[in-house]
């Protein structure tokens, strides 16, 4: 099976894609459950079904209350989600691979927009992207195609088949897709992606490092890397 060429652009997913975030989200997820009268969840119910962004899955979980859960959400987050923040093995080192190959690179997140980019700072990370676009900072947010639109506008790159979307879930998978990218889902778990239905990616590694060296390794043929 013949290798991809290397892509003109990479749009990652941020939350426990680049990021270990799982801690603070469910921390203040599970704050606002409580004041809103539901029952906390665990680890594991968090993880599964965490994904969306706010005002496309809180109408549903909260009905008519979903502002004020939002609201709740967002106090409860704002106050830990910096102290908390931890990045994944490698991730750096893929951020500084991607940039040595002169790869456009953008971040395309449910986390909402003024958090995404106060994390990106305050781990000085802010020089590895042209563009963090957030939940809420385009007309829709993922899956929906705009936000992957919103990051690549005034790019150089025009075929989106160039254009890779990587991240850890199936929401990832599905925007890739909606945005007519190639699809990479970084997850410990290899087989995690066949529950995803349709939403099959493209390549699936275990963490950042191995992406990195995959990477570089197609960078190779073409003398971009010596």
């Amino acid at each position: 099976m013949s290798l991809p060429p290397l892509p003109q652009a990479l749009i990652f997913d941020w939350d426990n894609t680049l990021v270990d975030t799982w801690p603070s989200i469910i921390q203040a997820m599970n704050a606002t459950l409580v004041a809103m009268g539901h029952q906390p969840w665990s680890e594991s119910e968090a993880k599964g079904r965490i994904a969306k962004s706010m005002r496309d899955a809180f109408p549903a979980l909260f009905g008519d209350r979903w502002l004020e859960a939002k609201d709740i959400f967002q106090s409860s987050f704002a106050a830990i989600h910096l102290d908390m923040l931890a990045t994944l093995p490698g991730a750096e080192d893929l951020l500084k691979a991607a940039r040595r190959l002169g790869l456009y690179v953008a971040v395309v997140s449910n986390k909402s927009g003024g958090f995404l980019r106060a994390e990106s700072t305050r781990l000085g990370w802010d020089q590895y992207f042209i563009r963090l676009v957030g939940a809420g900072d385009a007309s829709r947010d993922k899956p929906a195609r705009e936000p992957v639109e919103m990051a690549l506008a005034g790019s150089p790159v025009k075929d989106m088949a160039q254009v890779w979307f990587i991240g850890d879930n199936q929401v990832d998978i599905e925007c890739g897709q909606n945005a007519g990218c190639r699809t990479v889902l970084l997850h410990p778990d290899p087989e995690s992606h066949k529950n995803f239905g349709a939403y099959t990616p493209h390549h699936v590694f275990c963490g950042c490092a191995d992406f990195t060296v995959f990477l570089e390794t197609l960078a190779v043929p073409s003398g971009t890397v010596q």
